[in-house]
């Protein structure tokens, strides 16, 4: 992968445009372009093809769409084995509905913010087990990209915005990040309020998941353990708390309103 980033990063210089303008003109973010670059994450066919005709590259890059496939398929192992089940099913999902209450969720993480998860944890992780885990939250997040998307939503205790995880820069560019995605038709955030004295989600955060054509499903973790839940009265209690939950939340547009006004105090 950071050869093929390296391709991108010559191409794109050869032609005299920044991450920024590459970007804006294949319709992905300059943070998704730098990311490629270094490795960071993996290209989409779709990225690569793009690339190829928009940067003159005369086939190169979409030589090596069948080589990062196979590399893609072998990343994903690099999930600890208690999460490939559900990582599994969030490939294939049509809705994935979040409450987080400690950070911000995995597929809506910018990249430094996601290192810093991986870093802290205690006893530490070598280095190369955080890259690995950087890399495959990174690659989960193409969920996001494809077309048509998954219907996403989440609420996230206004605390997890407020928390400066990894110092202000990377909360800083988090915060953004929130605000971009959230404005995307398929993707819906509502803040938790630290006011609401009536908190249905006190027994803490949970996911639910719609794969194409299954029952819905729920997904537990905590300490480094997960639980996927597929008991249809355990996952119907789950889908009427987060229901609850929602209830009790700002709305999306007053929920932006809110990081925005947090950007601005930082």
């Amino acid at each position: 992968m950071r050869a093929v980033g390296k391709q991108v990063r010559l191409l794109r210089e050869r032609a005299g445009w920044t991450q920024k303008e590459l970007g804006d003109r294949l319709g992905y973010s300059e943070d998704l372009v730098s990311s490629l670059e270094r490795g960071r994450r993996t290209p989409q066919r779709e990225f690569l093809e793009a690339a190829d005709e928009l940067l003159g590259a005369g086939g190169l890059l979409k030589a090596l769409i069948e080589d990062v496939e196979r590399a893609k398929a072998k990343a994903r192992v690099r999930h600890p084995a208690w999460f490939r089940g559900y990582a599994r099913l969030e490939r294939e999902a049509v809705e994935i509905n979040f409450f987080s209450m400690v950070t911000v969720p995995g597929l809506l993480q910018t990249e430094d913010y996601a290192r810093v998860t991986f870093t802290v944890r205690q006893p530490l992780w070598a280095e190369e087990t955080i890259e690995q885990r950087v890399a495959a939250r990174l690659d989960r997040q193409e969920t996001l990209t494809r077309w048509p998307p998954p219907i996403v939503t989440a609420v996230i205790d206004e605390a997890v915005l407020r928390r400066e995880i990894g110092g202000r820069k990377v909360q800083q560019e988090q915060l953004r990040h929130l605000l971009k995605i959230g404005r995307l038709r398929s993707i819906t955030l509502q803040v938790l309020p630290l006011a609401c004295d009536e908190n249905p989600g006190v027994d803490g955060p949970f996911i639910l998941l719609s794969p194409k054509g299954k029952p819905q499903v729920a997904y537990l973790e905590v300490q480094g353990a997960g639980r996927l839940i597929t008991d249809p009265e355990e996952v119907r209690m789950l889908a009427a708390r987060y229901g609850a939950i929602r209830g009790q939340a700002l709305t999306p547009r007053e929920s932006l309103a809110l990081i925005e006004k947090l950007l601005g105090e930082l």
